[in-house]
This record gives structure tokens, C-alpha cells and sequence, in this order.
């Protein structure tokens, strides 16, 4: 059986260089802590250096930072409560406060370390040029961001929409055409009807951009790979973290686009704005419904 990662650190810390020691020490010490930190970080915490972290993760066994600290959560996982992988069951409310959202931040900044400059851009050119963006979900919550990021395009001007429905999925690849971009959402990125859509898709000569993990049957068909890993939810095969991360992907994504559309996007965005100020049903000076007047009485009594 092989060896799991904590395990690890005890079997070779005795015989650590001094300065790799330390960084053991550190894991031991707080493992979720290294886990939710980054490794500039750890390495100041441990009065050491980034390459000093990756050979302490190399005699571990690991090829690089990501690989540790994949199969460093993989194991957290199995420790924490059914609720959350980062909280035990005995934890109270401040506890629990504390560790979920410290996490979310940690999750949030593995973007920064995982999601490329350049690709991210790249998808954002392809966005900002076609003639049509559809988004392709495919659960509970790659549904959710496929229809957010839909929303967001509209708003920017783009003709975009999104489809949820394997069947539909199927219409619009055969119909997007090689001016237009599939969007494809999907943490797991492996559920056949979706990479039977996407295939389509490039028959056609679009596009498709996927968010999802690297690895995945999906990104090794994507023109553009917006590849994010998560740490496996101990509860749901797509949890929170997952959508935290996509979320921020989805953010960072927008802004790109509209930066790429300039006063077009700015304009239309101010407009949407002034209209919903002046004329939306939740502005806060909307007059109220008077139920006694609605009933056809002045003096309160329906007739």
C-alpha cells in the first residue's frame, strides 16, 4: 500500500537536510494550513526559499507543488467531517467560521497559480470575435455558471446563450458554425453527452473553450483549455470549492472580454444600469402596492 502523504513526512524528516526539516515540520505541525497557504508562503514561514519547497516535495515523491498538494487535500478529505472536508464534526461555530472561510480564500487564490495569462486571454479574443457563444453545462452547478456566464456576454453585447439540455446541446453544435465559440463547463469533464456535443461542435469548425480540470476527456478535445483543479469534495463529486474556483475564472473572463469590446461593452453596460436605476422593479424609491386602495375602497372597507 502506498504510503500516504503525512506518512511520508514522518518516514524521511530525521534525515532531511536542515532546511527541507524545517518545511516538514511546518506540515506536520498544521497540514490544512499548508494546504490553504501558498508556497511563498510556507517558504517564509519556514525561513527557506520556493526551490527549497519543491525539493522537499520531490523526496517526497511528487513531481512538483500541484501533485503534493493534490494528494496532500486528497488525504485532509478523508479526515474531515461528512459536512466538510476542512472542519471536524466537534468544531464549533467560530471554528467552523474560521477554517470554511479560510479555505474558499485558499481556493480562490489557486486560481492565480493555476489559470494562464495567455490562455485566458486567448478565450477571451475568441469570445470577444465570434459571431456566437454558447455555453454548455452540465449538473447542478456547471448549469448555474454556464447560464452566468451566458448573462454576463449578453449584457456585454455578445449574441450568446446557453443550453442545458443534452438534446439541445446537440442542435446548437450542429448549427454554431466556424465563426462561433462553445463554451464548455464542466469540473469532472468526462459525461459522454457533452463531449458528444462538444465533438460536434468542432465538426463544425467552432471553437470550444472548456473550464474544467486538466486531465479530463474534455480538455484533451478543447481548442482552449482553461484547466482548474480541486481538491475531491467529501460529500458531492462537484462541491463548493469547485464552484469558487469557476466562479473566479468566470470573472477574470468577463472582465477580459469586456476590455477586449471597449466603449461598446462600456456603453452598453452603462445604459443597462441607468435603466435599471430609473425603471427597474427593485429600485428603492418603487412605490409600494396600498392593499386597501387595490380592494377599491378609500376608507380601508373592500367593495
Amino acid at each position: 500500500m502506498t504510503p500516504r502523504v503525512l506518512e511520508k513526512v514522518t518516514q524521511i524528516i530525521d534525515r532531511a537536510p536542515s532546511a527541507r526539516r524545517t518545511v516538514l515540520a511546518l506540515i506536520l505541525a498544521d497540514p490544512q494550513r499548508v494546504l490553504d497557504e501558498t508556497f511563498e508562503t510556507l517558504a517564509q514561514r519556514a525561513n527557506s526559499s520556493v526551490p527549497t519547497i519543491m525539493r522537499t516535495c520531490r523526496d517526497l515523491g511528487y513531481a512538483g507543488l500541484r501533485e503534493f498538494k493534490l494528494a496532500l487535500a486528497q488525504e485532509l478529505a478523508v479526515g474531515g467531517s461528512p459536512l466538510n472536508r476542512r472542519v471536524r464534526i466537534d468544531d464549533d461555530a467560530q471554528e467552523i467560521i474560521t477554517k470554511v472561510t479560510r479555505g474558499a480564500a485558499a481556493v480562490v487564490n489557486s486560481v492565480h497559480t493555476q489559470l494562464s495569462a495567455q490562455t485566458v486571454q486567448a478565450a477571451a479574443n475568441a469570445m470577444a470575435a465570434a459571431t456566437r457563444v454558447d455555453c454548455y453545462g452540465v449538473g447542478a452547478t456547471s448549469n448555474f455558471m454556464a447560464t452566468d456566464l451566458q448573462a454576463r456576454l449578453f449584457r456585454l453585447g455578445l449574441a450568446s446563450n446557453s443550453y442545458l439540455d443534452p438534446h439541445v446541446q446537440l442542435i446548437s453544435a450542429a448549427t454554431i458554425g466556424a465563426s462561433g465559440v462553445v463554451m464548455a463547463i464542466t469540473h469532472v469533464g468526462g459525461m459522454p453527452s457533452l463531449l458528444e456535443a462538444v465533438d460536434v461542435a468542432r465538426s463544425q469548425g467552432a471553437t470550444v473553450i472548456a473550464l474544467t480540470q486538466p486531465g479530463s476527456k474534455l480538455a484533451a478535445i478543447a481548442d482552449i483549455l482553461l484547466g482548474i483543479e480541486v481538491a475531491p469534495d467529501p460529500v458531492m463529486p462537484v462541491g463548493p470549492e469547485a464552484y469558487l474556483a469557476h466562479l473566479t475564472v468566470i470573472e477574470i473572463l468577463t472582465v477580459l472580454v469586456a476590455q477586449r469590446l471597449g466603449d461598446q461593452a462600456v456603453n452598453r453596460l452603462a445604459s443597462i444600469q441607468h435603466t435599471l436605476e430609473t425603471r427597474g422593479l427593485d429600485m428603492p424609491h418603487h412605490p409600494g402596492l396600498d392593499w386597501e386602495r387595490a380592494a377599491g375602497g378609500s376608507d380601508g372597507q373592500a367593495r
